[in-house]
């Protein structure tokens, strides 16, 4: 995985510069998410790994699939992919392309986990305190665990808030332990 995100990087940020001079940002985000249905698929994943599908083959199979989704340049994305044999890193150019738009736009991801399902107006609060905290704009995605007992744990990037009774629980296991 780790070589995968090294060879998807540089056609992430070559993505995303030319993206965000054109301003087409959606557009490339729509586009790369449609390549990696359609490189994930199980019949498209058959063909890159088969030695009996030319690279002429599984361009034309690729944007035959996408069809008139891709514009000039997505068209010359899948090219230069299929030319590299880098068809397959797709899904990870994907990830890193919307990691590098998000903070272009100044967008922060935040999972939350709460050991109970939170009303609209506690999620609100959560959202503006990260807000606060991180000074960026944040989208949050909520979710519910009952394992943590009680609390949230909340996820920004590297970061990780852990407070709740799990959490408490397991530092205390191994506090006690060491």
């Amino acid at each position: 995985m780790a070589e995968s995100v090294t060879i998807a990087r540089p056609y992430a940020e070559a993505a995303f510069k030319l993206a965000r001079e054109s301003n087409t940002l959606v557009q490339w985000s729509r586009m790369l998410a449609l390549l990696e249905l359609v490189v994930s698929d199980e019949q498209v994943t058959r063909c890159t790994g088969d030695p009996n599908v030319s690279g002429q083959q599984l361009e034309s199979l690729v944007l035959g699939v996408c069809g008139q989704q891709l514009d000039g340049a997505g068209r010359n994305l899948v090219q230069v992919l299929v030319d590299n044999d880098r068809l397959v890193v797709v899904p990870e150019m994907r990830v890193l392309f919307e990691d590098l738009k998000r903070e272009h736009e100044g967008l922060l991801e935040a999972q939350i986990t709460s050991a109970f399902a939170l009303d609209d107006e506690q999620k609100i609060r959560l959202v503006r305190r990260l807000e606060t905290k991180y000074q960026r704009k944040v989208s949050a995605q909520v979710s519910v665990d009952p394992q943590l007992i009680g609390g949230v744990k909340i996820v920004v990037g590297d970061k990780v808030l852990d407070a709740t009774v799990r959490g408490k629980l397991d530092a205390m296991a191994a506090a006690l332990t060491h």
